[in-house]
Parts: structure tokens; C-alpha cells; sequence
């Protein structure tokens, strides 16, 4: 169905929707619908360069969007008041210190990671990382995740449909936990003992 889409007239444009909402923080099959078309390239049916290009531009766009809904709604969801107020204040200044030491690292590397490649730019919002090495480090990150992956796929061929497949179904199953994850601390559950000990 992916194949089928992304090898339309309106190819570059689905792979550019689909890369820019996983890059902003929305659970689609951005990384997948890139390996389906470094496959089409390989068989003609799109250009490689201009795949790359433009899942390129789309994670470093969809990760500009992430990083200013982070800083700006997500902190605020994190530092309101109310249940565990100071638990997630607590989390969120580990979070920054984190982020001073590692967030170049976290924001590089997190492009080629299924839950970070969702969640990076919002957490360096919330962070509030530096956008200047923000912008530095996703642009590197972008431009590298999308030359690889679409290389890869593009000399692979047919062999990267189970890869498609694999990917598909591992994204779901980490979004899922993550989901569940997060459900089960807001639902009332008490934070474990060990969040509470390290809270300062």
C-alpha cells in the first residue's frame, strides 16, 4: 500500500508528508515510506537524489516544528501545576543538564533511532536546547539519516522489503509501549520508588 502511494505522481509529496509528521512528532511510517522509495529508485521509478533531497528537507522541517511545540507547549504541559508538579519539575531540570551535555549527540544520532527519531526535537523544546546548535545538529543529522537510509534501501532493492516490513512492525510495537508507558502514570498509578528517591 506505501509502494503504491509513494511511486504515484504525488510520490515526492507523500514522502515528504510522512517524513516531516514522523520528524514533528506524529507516528507515521516516515523512515519506512524512505526505504519504499530508495526501492523505487532503484527500479526507475523515482529519482534518488530528489528522494533524498526531499526526505532531507522534510525531517529537518518536521524537527523545526517538533522543537517549537516542545519549547512552547510541551514545557508548559511539563512545569503546569498540579499532580507530581514537583516530580516533573525535577525531571525537567535533569532533562535540561541532559540536554546541555548531550543534546547535539541526542538530536544526531536520534535520526537513525524509532523513538527518538519521534521524540528528539520535541525533547530538545522542552529542554530548551540552544536552537542555534539545535539547527546545526538536526541539519547534520537530516541530511545523513536520508543519504544513508536511502542508499541503503536503493542498493538493496527488492532485498529491503523485509527491512520494510521489520520496520514497520518494530515502529508500531515502540510507539505502543510508549503509549502505554505513558497511560499508565497518568492514570493514577504512583510514581515508582525509585523516580521519587532521585527527586531532588
Amino acid at each position: 500500500m506505501l509502494a503504491a502511494i509513494v511511486s504515484t505522481r504525488v510520490g515526492y509529496v507523500a514522502l515528504a508528508l510522512l517524513v516531516g509528521g514522523e520528524s514533528a512528532g506524529i507516528p507515521l511510517p516516515g523512515e519506512t515510506a524512505l526505504i519504499t522509495a530508495g526501492i523505487l529508485a532503484s527500479r526507475g521509478d523515482l529519482s534518488l537524489p530528489v528522494t533524498i533531497a526531499v526526505a532531507a528537507s522534510a525531517a529537518i522541517v518536521g524537527d523545526n516544528v517538533g522543537y517549537a511545540v516542545g519549547r512552547r507547549g510541551g514545557r508548559w504541559l511539563l512545569t503546569r501545576p498540579g499532580r507530581w508538579h514537583e516530580e516533573r519539575l525535577a525531571l525537567v531540570e535533569r532533562g535540561e543538564r541532559f540536554f546541555v551535555r548531550h543534546g547535539g549527540k541526542t538530536v544526531f544520532f536520534g535520526r537513525w533511532l524509532p523513538v527518538l527519531r519521534i521524540t528528539a526535537a520535541w525533547l530538545a523544546g522542552v529542554h530548551r536546547m540552544r536552537w542555534q546548535s539545535f539547527a546545526v545538529w538536526n541539519a547534520l543529522g537530516g541530511i545523513g539519516w536520508a543519504t544513508t537510509i536511502g542508499v541503503a534501501a536503493y542498493f538493496a532493492g527488492e532485498a529491503a522489503k523485509a527491512l520494510v516490513r521489520d520496520a514497520g512492525f518494530v515502529g508500531l510495537g515502540l510507539v505502543l509501549v510508549a503509549v502505554l508507558t505513558f497511560v499508565w502514570f497518568r492514570v493514577g498509578r504512583p510514581l515508582p520508588g525509585w523516580l521519587r528517591r532521585r527527586a531532588p
